[in-house]
Parts: structure tokens; C-alpha cells; sequence
């Protein structure tokens, strides 16, 4: 018998097509009651509260409790991410499913992975830390730089109380529609939250996209440009 991580017991709770639906459901970040992920994956509620109970027994889900209502969520960024590379595999692969509509050209352009911005723009922000030197990679971790740090403070950031979460303040995350990284960590999460805040873009309801107004686009291109 071989030692070490069941890789095969995950593979096994996300390889179910019903699982995965609900996984990719919560990857909005936002706390879904099972009603609503058998909604979203079109299965029963009987059906769902099984898939649902295995997905938290393998610690791939989390219940919270808010009085009588019981929402689910990811267990955390690792969860994300992973999902995330298995979607660029996929998508690399071959092995994709074909929905037509207007959707699909917003969710290459922008859209939350978990809770921090993916997509073209998702991947044009890192490359602007990268490239104007705000940043540098440090294997999968990103390390914020005093450039860096003096550019985010000035786009409204408390970098304090970031690093004093238990998350990284910065972390590669691979982007599967681009196949190339972007920002992921408590400071991914912060400038999406800054950018929502200041109305140049809004999450659509039920959906991933992160739909950016004309004048926030203008404003997000002007902050995250490449310095000549």
C-alpha cells in the first residue's frame, strides 16, 4: 500500500459531474443555499444535499450556518486555484463544453475566480506588477515591492491589515482561459473590491463576469498601464 496524498479521492469528489457543477457555481465566491446550487447544476434537492455532504466531508466545501438558512462555499484559495488549473488542462485539452451566447467573450475578458479578478484584464494587472516592477515572482508567491506597495497604498489599500491576515498578501494563480497567471492573495481580493467599490465595474448576478463599465474600463486600462 503506498503512502502519501490520495490525489485519487479528490480527483474522485471533483470528477463527478454533478460536483463539479457545484464547484464551479461557487468559484463566484459568493455563499450559495443548496436550493440554489440544484438550481444551478439542475439536479434535485435530494440529489444535491448528497453531493453537497460528500463535497464538505472531503473538505472541499464549507457549510455556514446563518439562522434557520445554510449557505456553502468554497473551503478556501487552494480550492480555487486548483479548480482553476483544472479548467486551463481542460480547456488545453480539448475538453470543453460548448455554451453559445454573449457570455462566454465576458468571461475571457473579466471575471472572478474565487474572489480576486481573472481573465484578460486579471492577467494584464499582473503583468503590470511584474513588468513596471511594483512586483517580482518568487516561484508561485508574488513579493510585493516598495514600488509596489507605494502604487496600491495610493489606490486606496491598507497593506496593513492585509498582512495581517493569515492568506499571502500576493499569489500566482494560473488563469485557464488566458493560460497565463494572474493576481490572486488578499491583495488580488482588495483591488477587486477597490474597483467594485468605485463603480468601474460590477459583478453580474449569478454569474462570474465582472462587467466593467466605459469609464471604468478607461479608468482600469489608464492605473494598470505599462510604464514606457
Amino acid at each position: 500500500m503506498k503512502e502519501g496524498p490520495n490525489i485519487a479521492a479528490v480527483g474522485a469528489l471533483i470528477g463527478d459531474p454533478a460536483r463539479s457543477n457545484i464547484l464551479t457555481a461557487l468559484m463566484t465566491g459568493q455563499a450559495l443555499t443548496a436550493s440554489e446550487l440544484a438550481t444551478e447544476c439542475g439536479v434535485t434537492p435530494q440529489t444535491v444535499s448528497s453531493h453537497l455532504a460528500k463535497l464538505e466531508s472531503g473538505g472541499l466545501i464549507r457549510l455556514r450556518k446563518q439562522g434557520r438558512h445554510r449557505y456553502f462555499s468554497l473551503s478556501g484559495d487552494d480550492v480555487a486555484r486548483l479548480l482553476e488549473a483544472m479548467m486551463g488542462l481542460a480547456a488545453s485539452r480539448g475538453h470543453t463544453r460548448i455554451r453559445t451566447g454573449p457570455r462566454e467573450p465576458a468571461l475571457r475578458k473579466a471575471r472572478v475566480c474565487y474572489n480576486h479578478l481573472a481573465g484578460d484584464y486579471g492577467v494584464r494587472m499582473l503583468d503590470v506588477f511584474l513588468s513596471n516592477g511594483y512586483a517580482r515572482e518568487l516561484g508561485d508567491d508574488i513579493v510585493l515591492g516598495d514600488k509596489g506597495r507605494k502604487f496600491v497604498t495610493e489606490f486606496g489599500i491598507d497593506l496593513s491589515s492585509l498582512e495581517g491576515l493569515r492568506r499571502p498578501l500576493c499569489k500566482s494563480c494560473l488563469d485557464w482561459s488566458a493560460r497565463r497567471s494572474h493576481l490572486a492573495g488578499s491583495l488580488g481580493s482588495a483591488i477587486l473590491d477597490r474597483i467594485v467599490e468605485r463603480k468601474w465595474a460590477k459583478r453580474l448576478e449569478g454569474s462570474r463576469v465582472v462587467n466593467f463599465s466605459k469609464p471604468g474600463e478607461k479608468a482600469f486600462l489608464k492605473l494598470f498601464a505599462y510604464d514606457s
